[in-house]
């Protein structure tokens, strides 16, 4: 079982690929917006072609339109990691949302119990009030808010049932983890860049989606029948270019806009990060080839140990 991070840009995916090839083994997408249908160049979603090749898990599995958390990754993370195991393959899980790495190798703190008079008081409030218990979820917990549906009654009142019985956001418990040592033996590789090369690379991405029709596809996702939803419509390079097509923001303005949050979001990845232990980092230089970067890492994960495929 191999972990491969990094921050956005990074060519974790590239990697991933061929040590999966070469390894007979199946990848585990570690990203919270892959997870959208249709949401291909803005995500960076692998090329269709190694999507055909290998066998990819956790891209494409909700709509725009729905709310995506880091407990439905886990769930999905944990059945993926299960069923691969019993065709007797290799994972490779990759990615860069710093939560869901630390949530797939720690697990998430399950929280308080329930309290059934909380819970019927809640419910019976819900068939008369109607909307006023989304809004004091948002009032009391955005972060919780911005992921739940008006219209998903069971888990607005489960929040607020979290809320009343310890006096925390519901957020604050889905952010906790249950154990310091990592629940499964993965083997952990990190690629690492100096800020100014990472800087580089993220610039000439975002002008490659731009290029490969980005603004196309915000305008199709807008165009569909059911909205983007919240999560989608903030995922970064697709809120920008909505402001842009709503006429807030020229192109120029939007593209750079991008840069920028994209390094901003590099920044916090590299924080996250430091808090990972056991990561055998990777320190690659500005102009290292594909072949090297492989090589080395083939070689971390050959003197682990590790054993699978057509190495």
């Amino acid at each position: 079982m191999v972990l491969i991070l990094g921050v956005t840009a990074s060519g974790k995916g590239q990697l991933a690929f061929g040590l999966a090839e070469s390894l007979g083994a199946e990848i585990i997408s570690i990203d919270s917006m892959k997870v959208y249908r249709r949401m291909d160049i803005g995500t960076g979603k692998p090329p269709k072609e190694a999507r055909e090749k290998l066998s990819y898990h956790l891209i494409d599995v909700v709509e725009p339109s729905e709310a995506f958390s880091v407990a439905t990754f886990l769930d999905l993370a944990n059945g993926a990691i299960e069923q691969i195991k019993s065709r007797k393959r290799p994972i490779i899980a990759v990615g860069g949302t710093a939560l869901y790495i630390k949530a797939l190798l720690y697990g998430l703190f399950k929280g308080p119990g329930t309290d059934e008079q909380i819970r019927a008081e809640l419910r019976a409030r819900a068939e008369t009030e109607g909307s006023e218990l989304y809004r004091e979820l948002a009032a009391i917990d955005p972060a919780a808010a911005e992921r739940i549906s008006p219209n998903d009654t069971r888990r607005i009142i489960r929040a607020l049932e979290v809320y009343k019985i310890t006096g925390k956001p519901i957020s604050s418990f889905q952010n906790q983890f249950n154990a310091e040592e990592p629940l499964r033996d993965w083997k952990i590789i990190g690629l690492r860049r100096e800020k100014a090369e990472e800087n580089k690379r993220i610039n000439a991405r975002v002008k490659r989606m731009i290029e490969a029709g980005l603004i196309d596809e915000v305008k199709s996702l807008l165009g569909e029948e059911k909205p983007l939803g919240k999560q989608a419509r903030c995922a970064i390079g697709y809120a920008e270019i909505i402001d842009h097509l709503s006429g807030r923001t020229t192109l120029e303005d939007a593209v750079e806009l991008i840069k920028k949050n994209t390094r901003r979001l590099a920044k916090n990845q590299r924080t996250w990060f430091k808090t990972f232990a056991d990561v055998k980092w990777l320190n690659l230089e500005p102009e290292e080839s594909y072949e090297k970067i492989f090589g080395r890492a083939r070689r971390t994960i050959d003197n682990s140990g590790f054993e699978g495929g057509n190495g």
